[in-house]
């Protein structure tokens, strides 16, 4: 039997389905949301911002819907959508205290929110009781709207973060292609000397990749927009009026600006994170191809004088608490650091889906962080890497320097004279030091045919070596 319980100055009664909880005064929210404080001081770390604001817009655009199906008076449908309004906008994240290492379905914070809209609505009405359940959550459950809201929160965040940056880092780096088309360097393949290429063609080569990235960064953000919600509990929508799913996904593409839609399998949708594992997945692939990027770019910034040194990094901060006049890259370490956090998350997301049982995931909370932070993450990154490094990188005349030194350039020279010929000289030419076109001359081709097979700027470029095609 239920005891009462007594409150405090700083405190209230509140009862849910389970008796009476003491909570704060002030709060918002109720019974149900204090038991799972008291249940979760795990980590401290709340549910994201933009989780919340998802899950605030599904329950403004449930209101919208039910009031259009006649299952909400107007008055109480309006202050429900102002009051979800009002979450949504980030006026009362105080109000969501619950840890983000929770009930796997969410159910906790789906409730939490459930209490804070009602609240709200209720003094919206003047005090006229507005129900957390019964009117807030209705033609709702936990185990649709959780997924939702992660799905949603996770194709905003895509949309309004990553592709915006990813464009951005696309624009600089083809700029730098153009800027560093006229100059030639040594091409390294194995870490290797290799045939000469053009800078500018290693930075198309860098806005091509980001370009990829954008695109998947797109592909991402359409696998989040098809959401399993109206499959309530357990798939089959019981609870919810038929009409309600597809309604409500209309009211939340107008709120959102993307075009959500109504999963074609509700049993399906939100028994597994397929979805979200999908997309995480192309976000890996962004975060590895941005690591490449970064990676070359430092590999050519090594030095100043006892490496590469092909390309000249922006000088950012001290580098060195003993070494004076020390600076290192460490823009790009940043960055490197963000991949190797979006690596972890994917780990996380993927073993999300070892919490799907039967009709529901219980690993929703921790997904819907791992998912958020890489996507705020990548593209914060992407952006300090565009603005700090990438706008202000310069070349070195290092690069054209060493291509006359390079053996490879024997490679232009095996139409003439054959592979074998052409491998020879090359071992000569490191053996003695000296350089292939020094060798090939005294071997007999005619300076003039040197001219023309070891035009580094024409090794640039598709064909065969002084015959037809092109040098």
């Amino acid at each position: 039997m239920d005891t009462e319980t007594a409150a405090t100055p700083s405190t209230r009664i509140e009862r849910d389905s389970m008796g009476e909880m003491e909570v704060p005064a002030d709060a918002l929210y109720g019974a149900s949301t204090q038991r799972a404080v008291l249940n979760f001081p795990i980590s401290g770390t709340r549910m994201p911002r933009r989780f919340l604001r998802a899950l605030a817009l599904v329950k403004q655009a449930a209101a919208e819907t039910n009031a259009g199906l006649g299952l909400l008076d107007a008055a109480r449908a309006q202050a429900i959508v102002a009051a979800a309004r009002d979450v949504a906008d980030g006026r009362y994240d105080e109000q969501f205290p619950i840890d983000v290492y929770q009930t796997g379905s969410g159910t906790s914070t789906n409730t939490n929110m459930n209490e804070v809209i009602a609240h709200l609505a209720s003094a919206r009405l003047g005090g006229a009781k507005v129900h957390p359940n019964d009117d807030v959550n209705k033609c709702q459950s936990s185990n649709d709207d959780i997924p939702t809201a992660l799905q949603l929160s996770g194709a905003v965040a895509i949309e309004e973060e990553l592709i915006p940056a990813l464009i951005d880092l696309q624009g600089a780096l083809a700029a730098k292609a153009d800027e560093f088309w006229g100059i030639v360097k040594t091409g390294r393949t194995h870490l290797q000397d290799a045939t000469p290429i053009r800078l500018g063609q290693e930075f198309a080569g860098y806005a091509g990749q980001v370009e990829e990235a954008i695109r998947r960064a797109q592909a991402a953000r359409d696998e989040l927009l098809v959401v399993p919600l109206g499959g309530t509990a357990v798939g089959t929508g019981i609870n919810a009026h038929p009409e309600y799913a597809a309604r409500a996904c209309v009211h939340l593409s107008e709120l959102t600006g993307l075009p959500v839609r109504e999963a074609p399998n509700h049993f399906h949708a939100q028994a597994a994170l397929d979805a979200v594992i999908a997309a995480h997945g192309g976000l890996r692939a962004i975060a590895l191809g941005l690591w490449k990027i970064a990676s070359d770019v430092r590999l050519m910034g090594m030095g100043p004088r006892a490496g590469l040194a092909e390309l000249a990094l922006p000088e950012t901060q001290p580098g060195s608490s003993i070494m004076p006049g020390k600076v290192n890259p460490v823009i790009v370490e940043s960055l490197t650091m963000v991949v190797a956090r979006v690596i972890g998350n994917d780990a996380t997301v993927a073993f999300g889906q070892t919490g799907s049982f039967l009709e529901l995931n219980v690993m929703m909370p921790v997904t819907a962080l791992a998912l958020l932070e890489s996507i705020s993450l990548l593209a914060a990154s992407a952006r300090n890497f565009r603005v700090k490094l990438v706008e202000d990188l310069k070349a070195t005349e290092r690069g054209p320097e060493l291509v006359q030194q390079g053996l490879m350039l024997a490679t232009a020279l095996a139409p003439e004279i054959g592979y074998d010929a052409a491998a020879a000289l090359a071992k000569e030419a490191f053996k003695s030091g000296r350089t292939i076109r020094d060798l090939a001359e005294q071997k007999g081709i005619a300076p003039d045919r040197l001219d023309e097979l070891l035009d580094p700027a024409k090794m640039t470029e598709p064909g065969l070596g002084g015959g037809p095609g092109g040098g």
